[in-house]
């Protein structure tokens, strides 16, 4: 069967365009707070690229531990990333997680080119959690301003969570 390019009828749908759905918090929550997770979704889908990268690229006598920790980071931010694109889609949005669409929304800063030491590996992955915690705890008041409770929770969590893999990074830059 051949391929055509002719674009489905829900293809030009905005991801801020909501959805019908039956949940009760009323549409203009939803709409600012599904734009809300939109932005902060595409800030975590770069910054876990960003430490895959790390993942892929670094040497070094802490070659190992970091390997290892740099995939259980990226575990923890597929969750986030999970817990967010399912809550967008849940308030009636369309989560968007292509790589153009994340390129063109994310507020993350891109990730320093040509490292290869381990220890500028976590220094730089570092950065980029810390400077992602940061975002999720701005979301956290804002999803609780807009009157969406739930969605602030989310935030929390996942708050939490790159503030504990944060602490597991810097643990290998103490003293060095």
């Amino acid at each position: 069967m051949a391929r055509t390019n002719t674009p489905r009828t829900n293809a030009a749908r905005s991801s801020l365009t909501p959805l019908s759905t039956m949940n009760t918090l009323p549409a203009s929550t939803r709409a600012s707070v599904v734009e809300l997770l939109t932005a902060r979704l595409a800030d975590a889908i770069d910054a876990r690229q960003q430490v895959k990268h790390a993942h892929w690229n670094l040497r070094g006598p802490s070659f190992i531990a970091l390997h290892e920790l740099f995939d259980e980071v990226v575990d923890n931010l597929d969750e986030g990333i999970d817990e967010m694109a399912e809550r967008i889609a849940q308030l009636g949005g369309i989560a968007p997680g292509t790589v153009a669409s994340v390129a063109s929304a994310t507020s993350m800063k891109p990730y320093p080119s040509g490292l290869v030491a381990d220890l500028d590996h976590a220094r730089a992955v570092g950065s980029v959690l810390a400077s992602l915690g940061g975002n999720i705890r701005q979301a956290i008041d804002a999803a609780d301003d807009a009157g969406d409770a739930a969605t602030a929770d989310l935030f929390t969590a996942f708050s939490r969570d790159l503030d504990k893999d944060l602490w597991k990074v810097e643990s290998h830059l103490h003293g060095r």
